[in-house]
């Protein structure tokens, strides 16, 4: 987390003809929340191009997603709602009900951060998704318990705030008033306001719907008297995706406050530039960054100015094609850098914070929302493959905070109840949700964007499509129809970027053939119940220099980015559990020897092959000294040592 960052220019320059500024309320206190239940779903938001279906149509089956989906669910049980409470009842004036957590939830280290009850938000979220994923009652249960639990904390303060800062609703005000603090309060108040969203809206909780709504007009009442200049020096403070969630509560209830407010909170002096198409990134603080522009795509899909998706692409196009690494992550201690200096950044241990990876992996889903593209669909997929399923610890369900790429490094993962990051809190959210960009439609159109066993109920159409698949084992999926009776509907099916070419096969008749990747192959005809559709790909070794350091590079397998196995040699016990990110890059920092590989990336690519008697995505490749080096995917290294990066020059130490 970080503070200022920016200059800022007039916030009406940009937004003449749009609402902003001051939002005048009748009266001083919050509203009730069934006055604005009340309020009906705005009608002038434009339909998107393309839809999620609701993650209750669409079941994970076995494999590597469902089991990290499993991991997750069994570590949300596990979690006290009444310890992650425990501020916020001691700042209402209630007794608490059991001890708090440790790390970033209380320990004076993390006062500078002023972070406390972030993680409560997002177990919401995670609850919410389980919820919405499994149908599993308990989920429900403690969104309710815990909505309930906010209830009393806004009763007895007599407010629609609800905190757990150590300083309670003085640090908020101290920053609407434009004082000097120390910490992120809409940063973590983000979390909050998220999580109740999704425990309304994914759960079906009218206690978290009517605690949402108190919090929502308390702050609207709490900035209203700001000017454009005022709001502006208060967003250089991290701030989360507050543009988002006001955008969302403008959907949900069609309050003009609450559109208004989503403008508000999109800070012009990121925003300006990307409309220019002015990369201004290096030095910020990526996290920072990347949550509000997924606000100002969430902004843009509720009607606003077209700048708002303007500057969306523009950073999405920046951050994948000039800024990111072959895993998807970016940056280096949390920060995005000159890609000129790349080689100075590449091999720190504090490279792709997982929550830059989540965030960049909702914005590009709210991106394909309104352009389905397939190149979209290819950073979603390498993301989810190279970020966030190689986030998890496969044995405990923790979760990575860096994963980075030194050599001989190895991923660090939370504790259960002691180290409570900000991507432990994504980390809770990200494998409950992977059923919800499988698949998108529109009208008489389904998308399928990532091969994964599973199957979806489209019941509009009285239709379900089953999808059996290896993949990434086998470059293949087959599709299955079960329709009611027959159909006229169009399948999408992605010809990925990684894959020379694509073959699709109905009822065994081939149809298409595409050389041409990174686009959508169109399927449409009148299906009948039991038809069949393959999609069959085509994976090599590949290598992905860096544009800046070309003799720097690391290797692919379609999507996936191999890894090397470096085994375990001389890992103190337990190194890969950790309480204090702050010392990440001091675990196990003495020097690893480790083999060198030489020659052009293509070169070096090219001698890489399927390992002798190997398992499935096993390869080997003869390192300068002779040695055997085995390369896996980077997201089944778990518990080792490894390298994803190569120095290929001649002369490398």
């Amino acid at each position: 987390m970080i503070a200022a960052d920016f200059a800022r220019p007039s916030r009406r320059a940009f937004l003449t003809g749009t609402a902003s500024g001051a939002i005048a309320l009748a009266a001083a206190q919050p509203a009730g929340a069934q006055a604005l239940a009340a309020a009906s779903t705005p009608a002038d938001i434009p339909a998107l191009a393309a839809q999620p279906f609701d993650m209750a149509d669409v079941a994970l089956h076995e494999g590597p997603f469902l089991h990290a989906q499993r991991m997750t669910e069994r570590y949300l049980l596990s979690l006290s709602p009444d310890r992650m409470l425990h501020n916020f009842r001691v700042n209402a004036g209630l007794e608490p009900k059991a001890p708090v957590y440790g790390g970033w939830e209380s320990e004076p280290t993390w006062a500078d951060i002023n972070c406390h009850g972030h993680t409560l938000g997002h177990y919401l979220s995670a609850c919410a998704l389980a919820y919405r994923a499994t149908g599993t009652p308990d989920y429900r249960e403690r969104i309710d318990y815990i909505a309930s639990e906010l209830a009393a904390c806004q009763e007895a303060a007599g407010s629609g705030l609800v905190t757990a800062f150590p300083q309670g609703a003085a640090l908020v005000a101290a920053h609407i008033a434009g004082e000097p603090i120390t910490g992120v309060p809409w940063y973590t108040l983000h979390k909050v306001y998220a999580g109740l969203r999704d425990g309304a809206e994914l759960a079906g909780s009218e206690t978290a719907r009517e605690v949402l709504l108190r919090l929502a007009d308390w702050g609207v009442v709490a900035t209203r008297d700001l000017t454009d200049a005022q709001f502006e020096a208060m967003l250089a403070t991290e701030h989360g995706g507050m543009n988002e969630i006001y955008a969302d509560l403008y959907a949900m209830t069609g309050k003009p406050e609450y559109r208004a407010l989503a403008e508000s909170f999109s800070h012009k002096a990121l925003l300006v530039p990307l409309t220019r198409e002015h990369d201004h990134l290096d030095g910020l603080h990526a996290n920072t960054q990347v949550p509000k522009v997924v606000g100002f795509e969430r902004v843009a899909q509720i009607g606003a100015d077209e700048g708002y998706h303007a500057a969306a692409e523009f950073f999405w196009q920046t951050v994948t094609r000039t800024r990111s690494y072959a895993t998807g992550g970016h940056g280096d201690n949390e920060h995005f850098f000159a890609m000129a200096d790349v080689a100075d950044h590449v091999f720190s241990a504090k490279g792709s914070e997982t929550c830059c990876q989540h965030n960049m992996a909702k914005l590009t889903r709210a991106l394909f929302l309104t352009q389905p593209r397939a190149d979209y669909a290819d950073f979603y997929e390498r993301t989810l493959f190279n970020g966030i399923l190689a986030s998890q610890d496969p044995d405990s369900g923790m979760a990575t905070y860096f994963q980075g790429a030194r050599p001989g490094y190895m991923k660090l993962y939370h504790t259960p109840e002691d180290s409570f990051w900000c991507c432990t809190g994504t980390g809770m959210e990200n494998h409950v949700k992977y059923r919800d960009s499988i698949y998108f439609h529109a009208g008489n159109t389904l998308w399928v964007n990532l091969l994964i066993p599973s199957s979806v109920q489209w019941h509009e159409h009285g239709a379900a499509l089953t999808q059996d698949t290896r993949f990434p084992e086998e470059p293949a999926t087959r599709l299955t129809w079960t329709l009611d009776q027959p159909k006229e509907l169009t399948l999408k099916l992605r010809h990925p970027g990684w894959s020379p070419t694509a073959r699709v096969i109905v009822n065994g008749e081939p149809v298409i053939a595409s050389d041409q990747p990174g686009r959508y192959l169109d399927v449409a005809q009148r299906w009948r119940d039991g038809d069949t559709v393959e999609l069959v790909l085509e994976m090599a070794v590949t290598a992905e220099p860096l544009a800046a350091a070309p003799h720097i590079a690391a290797f692919t397998y379609g999507p996936l980015v191999l890894a090397a196995e470096l085994g375990e040699e001389a890992l103190p016990p337990g190194a890969d559990i950790v309480i204090n990110e702050r010392k990440y890059g001091q675990y196990n920092d003495a020097p690893v020897q480790v083999p060198r590989l030489t020659g052009s990336p293509e070169d070096v690519a090219g001698r890489i092959a399927p390992a002798a008697g190997g398992a499935p995505l096993t390869f080997a490749v003869k390192a300068t000294d002779g040695s055997e080096v085995t390369l896996v995917p980077y997201h089944r290294i778990a518990h080792q040592r490894y390298a994803t990066y190569w120095d290929l020059s001649p002369h490398t130490a």
